[in-house]
C-alpha cells in the first residue's frame, strides 16, 4: 500500500489537517483493525473498482464517497480491490464547520457521504474521477471545502476557545479537572462539556483518553519500551489504567498488540 499526506495551505490550513492518498498496484484482500484516532474523515474512491467489503463470505461494494465519524470502538474492516482513495482528514475540533448534522451522529459509522452532501457532493466525486493530477484533485477539494465553510460562519464563534482547550487536554503533564478548565475560560462545567461535544463530536473525558491512548499506541508499535515507562510518558496514573484503556480502544492487551494489522498508525492527533 502506497500512502501519503499533503498539507493544505490558505486558509483551509486552520481547518484541514492534511489530504491524504491510498493506493495499491494490484488487488489485494486486506484486513484493517480500526480504532480511535479523535479525527474524521471523507475519502472518495477515485479507482476502476474500489475497494469491496468482505461480511460473512460475501464481497459487498463499499460507498463511493465515504464518511468516517469519530470511531471510538475498535472493530474489524476486511476488503478487498485495488484501492485508489483520496481523503480529507480534519483536526479533531472542525469538522463540525462542514456539515449542518451534529457531528456526533456520525460516532462509529462508515456512512454514505453522498446522504448528506447530495448533488454537490456527487458532482465534485465526478470531477476527482477527471482530474489528470494530484494537484487538480487537491484544488476541486479546495474550492469544494471552502464553499461548505462560507455557509458555516456562525459556527466560528467558539472555535478558538475549544481549540485552546484542546490543547490543554492533550499536555502530556495535564491533570486538571473539567471544572478547573472550565472555570480558567471564564464558563461552567456544563457548557465546556456542551461546545466540545458540539465541535469534535466527543467528551472532554473521551477526548483526554484518546490523546493519551494514540502516544501510547505509537510507544507500543516500537515495542522497544516498557508499559510501565509508557504509560509514565503518556499520562497515566499507573501502568493498570494504561493497560484497561489500552484494550478499551483496541480490544487487546499491549502485550498483544500487533501493529502491522492497522493502517490507524498512519494517522496521528494534530492540533
Amino acid at each position: 500500500m502506497h500512502y501519503k499526506e499533503f498539507a493544505p495551505t490558505g486558509l483551509l490550513k486552520n481547518y484541514v489537517q492534511c489530504y491524504f492518498v491510498c493506493e495499491t498496484d494490484t488487488a489485494v484482500f486486506a484486513e484493517d483493525k480500526v480504532f480511535a484516532t479523535g479525527v474524521i474523515e471523507i475519502m472518495f474512491n477515485v479507482g476502476a473498482d474500489g475497494p469491496q467489503q468482505l461480511k460473512n463470505g460475501d464481497l459487498i461494494r463499499q460507498p463511493d464517497i465515504q464518511l468516517w465519524g469519530q470511531t471510538i470502538h475498535p472493530f474489524n474492516f476486511v476488503s478487498f480491490g485495488k484501492h485508489a482513495m483520496f481523503g480529507i482528514r480534519f483536526f479533531p475540533h472542525t469538522a463540525a464547520c462542514f456539515f449542518n448534522e451534529r457531528i456526533e451522529e456520525f460516532n462509529n459509522q462508515v456512512i454514505d457521504f453522498k446522504d448528506i452532501g447530495g448533488k454537490e457532493t456527487a458532482v465534485l466525486h465526478s470531477k476527482l474521477l477527471e482530474a489528470k493530477t494530484l494537484n487538480q484533485r487537491i484544488e476541486l477539494a479546495d474550492a469544494f471545502l471552502l464553499r461548505l465553510l462560507s455557509h458555516s460562519v456562525n459556527k466560528f464563534t467558539r472555535l478558538k476557545l475549544v481549540s485552546s482547550i484542546m490543547h490543554d487536554l492533550g499536555r502530556d503533564d495535564f491533570f486538571e479537572n473539567i471544572n478547573t478548565i472550565a472555570a480558567r475560560y471564564g464558563i461552567s462545567s456544563r457548557y465546556l462539556q456542551k461546545i466540545f461535544l458540539n465541535y469534535s463530536g466527543l467528551s472532554p473525558n473521551l477526548f483526554s483518553k484518546i490523546v493519551r491512548f494514540q502516544k501510547s499506541v505509537h510507544l507500543v508499535a516500537g515495542k522497544n519500551i516498557s508499559l510501565t515507562t509508557i504509560a509514565h510518558q503518556c499520562g497515566y496514573f499507573d501502568q493498570s489504567h494504561f493497560i484497561k484503556d489500552f484494550k478499551f480502544f483496541t480490544g487487546a492487551a499491549p502485550s498483544r498488540f500487533v501493529a502491522e494489522t492497522s493502517t490507524d498508525l498512519f494517522v496521528s492527533l494534530k492540533n
